[in-house]
C-alpha cells in the first residue's frame, strides 16, 4: 500500500484559481451594487440607468478581462514549474484545511475541475486503498470477516476520527474484531451524489475482501448518516450484493432532519434580497455548496432537490426515505445540557430530535432500533467521548447477538 503523493504546483494552481475567481466575483458584486446606486431612485424611474450601465460594463469588463489573462498566465507558469516544486505526502494540518474548503466549495472546486476537488476512495490510516483481492490482503494481513465502514460528517476527513488518542474504528477492531475501513470524500457535492458513488464503491471492496465477508456495518457521523442512508437507496435501486451483507447501522449527531445552521442561512438569503442595494450581496450566502443546502432539512435523494431553487426560501419538500429494512439502525444523539429535563438543546449544530429521526410528520419519522442522548457533550464530542464508544460498542454487539 503506498502513500499517495501530491504534487506542490497542483495545489498552488488550485489556490490561484481560487483566487483570480474570487477577484472575478467580487468584482461582480461591486460592479452589481455600483450600477444599483449609480442608476438613480426606482421612484424617477431610474433615469441613469443605460449611463451607469454603460460604465460600470467597461471598467468592471476591463478588471475581468485582465484578472482572466493574469490566472491563465499563472496556470501555464505553475505547470512549467511543476518539476522544481516537486511532491509530498499531504500532511494532516493540509487535509484538514482542503476538508473545509472542500465542505464550502466542492461542489464548485469539481465542477472547474480544481486539482483541490478531493476525490472520494476508500482509506486505511490515512492511505487510499486499491480495490483488488492482493492489495487489500496486503493492506489488512489480518482482516476478518467483519467490515466496519466510517463515514465522516461535512467538512472533515478521514483521519479526524482519531480524537485525543483514541478512533472508534480502531477501538471497535480491537474489541469486537471488526476491520476498520474510512471512507473519505467531498463533503461539498449532493448527498446523494455521494450516496451513488460510496454504493459503487462498497460494491467493488465487498466483491474484492480477502475474506469471506460475513457482514458489514457502518458508523456514521454528522452528514455521513445521511449519506449511509442514501447509498442503503442507491444500492437497492441497483440490486448491488453488499446491501445483503449490512447489519448495522449507527448513526452519531446526524441531521436527519436538518441542522438549523443551514436553514439560518437561507434566512439571511431572503433578507438581503429584500432590498435592491444589499440584493447583490445574497452572493456571498450563496456560496456555500451542495452539500450544505442539502442539510436544511435533510435531503438524501435526489427526488428531495431535483428541480428546486436550493437558495429559495420554502418549505420541507422531502418525500419519506424510511431507515433501510433488515438493519439495525442506531441513533446518538449529543445535548449541551448536562442532564435529561425539560427541552434539550441540541449539539450546537444538530438538535436531538433531528439527530434522533424525529418528526412531527409520520411519514418522514424514522424508527431507530434503539436511541441514546451523550449529555454535556458538542457535536466533534461524539467522535471521542468514551462513553460515546462506550454505547456504539453496546449497540454494535447487540446486534451481532440478534
Amino acid at each position: 500500500m503506498s502513500e499517495k503523493t501530491r504534487r506542490h504546483a497542483d495545489d498552488l494552481r488550485g489556490a490561484s484559481r481560487l483566487a483570480v475567481e474570487a477577484t472575478r466575483s467580487v468584482t461582480a458584486l461591486v460592479q452589481a451594487m455600483h450600477h444599483n446606486i449609480a442608476a438613480g431612485p426606482r421612484v424617477l424611474g431610474r433615469p441613469l440607468a443605460r449611463t451607469a450601465g454603460l460604465l460600470t460594463g467597461l471598467v468592471y469588463g476591463s478588471i475581468r478581462g485582465i484578472t482572466w489573462l493574469v490566472g491563465s498566465g499563472l496556470d501555464a507558469a505553475l505547470e512549467q514549474l511543476a518539476p522544481l516544486l516537486g511532491e509530498s505526502a499531504p500532511g494532516r494540518d493540509r487535509e484538514a484545511v482542503l476538508a473545509v474548503l472542500n465542505g464550502v466549495l466542492g461542489d464548485y472546486l469539481e465542477e472547474t475541475g480544481n486539482p483541490l476537488a478531493i476525490q472520494m476512495e476508500l482509506r486505511h490510516g490515512g492511505h487510499p486503498l486499491r480495490l483488488d483481492r492482493a492489495a487489500l490482503a496486503e493492506a489488512f494481513p489480518r482482516a476478518t470477516g467483519k467490515l466496519l465502514l466510517l463515514v465522516h460528517g461535512s467538512s472533515l476527513n478521514d483521519l479526524q476520527w482519531s480524537r485525543e488518542g483514541h478512533d472508534h474504528g480502531q477501538a471497535l477492531a480491537r474489541d469486537l474484531g471488526f476491520t476498520p475501513v474510512y471512507l473519505r470524500y467531498n463533503s461539498g457535492l449532493h448527498i446523494s451524489t455521494n450516496g451513488r458513488a460510496l454504493s459503487d464503491l462498497l460494491e467493488r471492496l465487498a466483491a474484492q475482501w480477502p475474506e469471506p465477508l460475513g457482514e458489514i456495518a457502518i458508523v456514521a457521523h454528522s452528514m455521513g448518516g445521511l449519506l449511509a442512508r442514501s447509498a442503503c437507496h442507491a444500492a437497492e435501486s441497483s440490486g448491488q450484493k453488499w446491501r445483503q451483507k449490512l447489519r448495522t447501522l449507527v448513526c452519531l449527531g446526524s441531521p436527519h432532519h436538518g441542522a438549523a445552521l443551514e436553514r439560518g442561512g437561507s434566512w439571511v438569503d431572503l433578507l438581503l434580497g429584500i432590498s435592491r442595494y444589499s440584493a447583490p450581496l445574497q452572493r456571498l450566502g450563496q456560496i456555500r455548496s451542495k452539500g450544505v443546502t442539502d442539510l436544511r432539512f435533510g435531503n438524501v435523494l435526489g427526488a428531495h432537490w431535483e428541480g428546486v431553487d436550493r437558495f429559495a426560501h420554502g418549505s420541507d419538500r422531502r418525500t419519506p426515505l424510511p431507515l433501510p429494512a433488515g438493519v439495525r439502525c442506531f441513533a446518538i444523539a449529543a445535548s449541551t445540557a448536562p442532564q435529561e429535563g425539560g427541552k434539550l438543546p441540541g449539539d450546537g449544530l444538530v438538535s436531538v430530535d433531528s439527530a434522533l429521526g424525529r418528526h412531527a410528520d409520520a411519514a418522514l419519522l424514522l424508527r431507530f432500533t434503539e436511541e441514546w442522548i451523550a449529555f454535556g457533550a458538542r457535536h466533534l464530542d461524539l467522535l471521542g467521548k468514551p462513553e460515546v464508544y462506550d454505547r456504539i460498542s453496546a449497540f454494535l454487539a447487540k446486534s451481532a447477538q440478534a
